[in-house]
């Protein structure tokens, strides 16, 4: 029992949930992430959240909804300015929120975050790719090269919101060793190649996505072929039903607080039926 309970208090539990898209994909997570929480326990629950709104974007509603689900942490991507009061939001110190790190220019908020779990401390990092997404970034090999040598521990989490996948495996093994674990967003797609790599640290291309499931990546149907057949420009605004047939996408890891490495690390996809919230006035 006391080897037990001494693993357990080396350990952060994490669960990480994917690009969550829009009303129907907040709904799924008010419904499920309870759930899930009693399941893992886990210390601390991040999401990336530049879908929330409408698709695209976030405001302080949207990110006060999710907190109220359960969600303590979030992470952005290439749409984190879409919306107006974006810049107040990055800014504001009572929003644990980071933007990626990269950006050449001077931009609102910070790329990455110390995060305080009891006595614990984690690194939570945001990154962009630059493969078939913004050249002018900087690069995040070196820019996470830097906040390692200025992180103050091993214990350190990588949203890599990147395109291609060669580009996220080959941030994966650079890095190998020297943060937790590295997690793809940014395509929506779940892929199959969850796991610890040599040097301990957990990987994964993409986690995928929290959306509505009969759809183009979270997207509708219909504007995504519009695009495709050349029929006409897709609306910026996702049309999307609030509830029904929902994907819920993320992975639960375990880090060793002392050696940085993970221990564990399990992909999460289930498909849920979102109901409608009934009042109970």
């Amino acid at each position: 029992m006391q080897d037990n309970l001494a693993v357990k208090n080396f350990m952060i539990k994490i669960i990480f949930i994917s690009d969550i898209v829009g009303k129907i994909g907040r709904n799924t997570v008010r419904q499920y992430l309870p759930l899930l929480k009693k399941k893992y326990n886990p210390d601390l629950v991040i999401a990336n959240a530049e879908n929330l709104a409408h698709g695209i974007g976030f405001t302080s509603k949207t990110l006060d909804e999710m907190r109220d689900s359960g969600v303590d942490f979030f992470t952005t991507g290439n749409h984190a300015w879409k919306k107006a009061g974006s810049d107040d939001i990055l800014n504001d110190k009572k929003f644990p929120i980071i933007r990626p790190a990269n950006y050449k220019d001077k931009r609102s908020g910070v790329g990455y975050k110390v995060v305080k779990i009891g006595k614990k401390k984690l690194v939570v990092v945001n990154l962009l790719g630059r493969v078939f997404i913004l050249d002018e970034l900087e690069s995040p090999f070196k820019v996470m090269e830097k906040i390692i040598k200025k992180a103050g521990t091993k214990n350190i989490i990588v949203d890599f919101h990147a395109e291609a996948t060669s580009e996220k495996v080959a941030f994966g093994q650079y890095f190998d060793g020297k943060v937790s674990a590295v997690i793809g967003t940014h395509t929506h797609v779940q892929t199959a190649d969850d796991r610890i790599l040599k040097g301990s640290t957990a990987y994964i291309s993409d986690v995928g996505m929290v959306g509505y499931s009969d759809s183009i990546i979270g997207a509708n149907k219909e504007q995504i072929f519009n695009l495709f057949l050349e029929k006409g420009k897709s609306s910026k605004k996702h049309d999307l039903p609030e509830y029904g047939p929902a994907e819920f996408d993320a992975v639960y890891l375990e880090i060793d607080d002392k050696k940085g490495g993970s221990l564990k690390m399990k992909r999460i996809n289930k498909i849920i039926e979102v109901k409608e919230i009934v009042s109970k006035k």
